[in-house]
């Protein structure tokens, strides 16, 4: 079971987006995969189709030691989900046991032979959710926008993910750092692009290949509670996520074959029973 984190104490640069993504391309691709949703707004949870009902059993009961991590997760469609809510936010000041840095990564070792990926949505802020997160996962994926500001959260995260791997999980790798929302026209863009492999290289990793561009039906899957790959699996945005999942893997993403039906050239936009993997 291999458990991925997606980071970043700056808010608004996509995590949960990404999450919901990853989970359903690996899904897509025959994989077993439980999302995790650490941020107490619970956002991934609805993005993924969970269901919310009064008395429902959340990560936080899982936190605070009430239930095992088995007894809170939801199946869904795309994958299955550990969701969260509000009272999650409470935890920083409700957990003050030894070894509270530990629980999550207790937990997922219970599980360990049920699922081929963990991934981790974690909050905008450096918690003791973020720490457990970290001490939990086996890579870190950190997201960032175009700009200067998200440049600096990094730097920042930068002596978290030292300070976890001195104490908590020496084997913590950070797997890449993902540009999200990227627009190559801006030359600020190309700037922070720059500045975002200098970090890479301290951190001892690299800046994706894959960038995600802005696209209109990512911002409108979570409102339908699928993944993109499932929401919109012709678009442009559900091919960069799908390269993007392969690049993660470390696997060369299949190459598409257009089956020609008669003469003439292939359809603009194939039907689904037109497409081979190679």
């Amino acid at each position: 079971m291999r458990i991925i984190a997606v980071t970043n104490q700056k808010g608004g640069v996509g995590k949960t987006t990404i999450c919901a993504s990853v989970c359903g391309c690996l899904n897509k691709i025959g994989k077993s995969v439980l999302a995790i949703d650490l941020d107490p707004q619970g956002n991934l949870s609805f993005s993924l189709g969970a269901e919310f009902y009064d008395n429902m059993y959340t990560l936080y009961n899982v936190m605070k030691g009430q239930i095992e991590l088995h007894d809170a997760i939801q199946h869904t469609e795309y994958c299955d989900i550990a969701p969260s809510n509000i009272t999650l936010s409470g935890l920083e000041l409700e957990l003050t046991s030894v070894g509270r840095e530990y629980i999550l990564r207790d937990q997922l070792e219970l599980i360990a032979t049920d699922y081929d990926y963990v991934i981790i949505d974690t909050p905008p802020a450096l918690s003791i959710l973020t720490i457990n997160a970290y001490t939990a996962a086996d890579w870190l994926i950190i997201p960032m926008l175009g700009e200067i500001l998200s440049l600096q959260g990094l730097s920042q995260l930068k002596e978290t993910i030292f300070a976890v791997k001195k104490y908590f999980n020496k084997s913590l790798e950070v797997r890449g750092i993902l540009i999200n929302k990227y627009n190559p026209r801006l030359i600020l863009t190309k700037e922070v692009e720059e500045l975002a492999a200098i970090v890479s290289e301290q951190l001892n990793t690299e800046v994706f290949e894959t960038k995600i561009g802005q696209s209109i039906s990512v911002a409108e899957a979570p409102a339908h509670g699928k993944p993109i790959s499932e929401y919109a699996p012709r678009s442009r945005s559900a091919e960069e996520f799908e390269s993007l999942t392969y690049e993660i893997l470390g696997r060369e993403k299949p190459k598409k074959v257009i089956k020609k039906l008669g003469r003439g050239r292939p359809r603009k936009y194939q039907r689904p029973e037109e497409i081979e993997y190679q």
